[in-house]
């Protein structure tokens, strides 16, 4: 597992670039030369912290009011039904 450092300015300018050493291990950022904050990927988070990833249930209804005021109507599927004919020995 790689340690990076970024400072403040060093991840400000390249955020893309921390992103892809947290893939190798936690980055380290620094504010005025003493460590902050860390960047973990959300993998490296859930094994080091015992948590277990949400399901997608559980992440919609942590959003303040549950999703309550998004507006989804289920569409209604139609079909035509036919009568099938099938030959002898046919399934």
């Amino acid at each position: 597992m790689t340690i990076r450092t970024f400072s403040s300015r060093e991840f400000t300018r390249d955020v893309s670039a921390a992103k892809r050493a947290a893939i190798e291990g936690p980055v380290f950022i620094t504010d005025r030369g003493k460590p902050r904050f860390v960047l973990l990927t959300i993998e490296n988070y859930f094994a080091q912290s015992g948590a277990q990833e949400p399901s997608f249930l559980e992440m919609m209804d942590s959003i303040d009011g549950g999703g309550d005021d998004i507006d989804f109507e289920v569409p209604r599927l139609s079909m035509t039904l036919r009568p099938v004919h099938l030959e002898d020995g046919e399934i």
